[in-house]
């Protein structure tokens, strides 16, 4: 039993603990190119939770990990088939419920730690700024050692790319069939601001891709794998542990 992951832990040991932070992993259900599994993102963002919050716990820190939602928003996935797909405003009101029972509950802090790019929070905590005693934080899992993903990684991708077959290659090596990846290849659009990015759309991703990965996975490792989530954990446990220790004040995280 790990008693800093609500999942695991027993009514015993919860009832008499004061958390300061809660920590609720998200994750999606969706196809990961020909050699990853459908929740790649879920058990990326929970192995990155484990581990921080195991950390932060070890460092004194009142983290407490809640069960990884699996679903994320998709709507761009689902001419893919068995791609799931929650609505934003369906998702946004999952997490509003998780907020109110943690605000009863009276833990004072949350923070979301996103696994999947088509997840996007800030309408969500602009919504409940002022509604909620809560202090609300997101972060996307990737973007958290940048650095060390730069440093690794040396093909560009976004999805089943060098960077999630290295992480699933360390956390769930069973679930990786790296002999039947391709190349990852996407196609570009044909209008210039889209190419490049200044105006915004929601790709179809049956449509932008071949086999539904975005990036060339083959030169993936276990190793590079380890490092970045290695890394990535060290920086979230800090985060979590200075979290905690904060006081809500009325200046607060001022």
């Amino acid at each position: 039993m790990r008693e800093w992951k609500l999942a695991e832990t027993r009514y015993g040991v919860v009832r008499d603990r004061r958390y300061e932070v809660a920590v609720l992993p998200i994750g999606s259900t969706e196809p990961h190119g020909l050699h990853l599994p459908y929740c790649t993102d879920a058990y990326e963002v929970e192995s990155l939770a484990d581990l921080a919050c195991q950390r932060a716990h070890a460092m004194g820190a009142k983290v407490l990990l809640l069960p990884t939602i699996p679903y994320g928003v998709n709507t761009n996935h689902l001419a893919i088939p068995v791609a799931i797909s929650l609505n934003p405003s369906t998702l946004d009101a999952v997490i509003v419920d998780v907020m109110d029972s943690l605000e009863h509950h009276g833990i004072p802090k949350l923070v979301l730690l996103n696994g999947h790019g088509g997840n996007q929070f800030n309408n969500l905590l602009r919504e409940m700024h002022g509604r909620t005693s809560l202090f609300v934080t997101w972060v996307d899992a990737w973007k958290i050692a940048a650095e060390e993903r730069a440093a690794l990684f040396a093909a560009p991708g976004e999805h089943a790319d060098e960077m999630e077959t290295s992480w699933m290659l360390h956390v769930r090596p069973d679930l990786v069939a790296l002999s039947e990846a391709d190349d990852g290849a996407v196609n570009q659009p044909r209008i210039r601001a889209l190419r490049e990015g200044w105006a915004w759309y929601v790709r179809p991703w049956e449509k932008l891709t071949r086999n539904t990965g975005y990036g060339d996975p083959r030169g993936a490792t276990a190793e590079k794998g380890a490092q970045f989530l290695q890394a990535s954990a060290d920086k979230l446990a800090a985060f979590l542990k200075e979290l905690s220790d904060a006081q809500l004040d009325d200046k607060f995280p001022y």
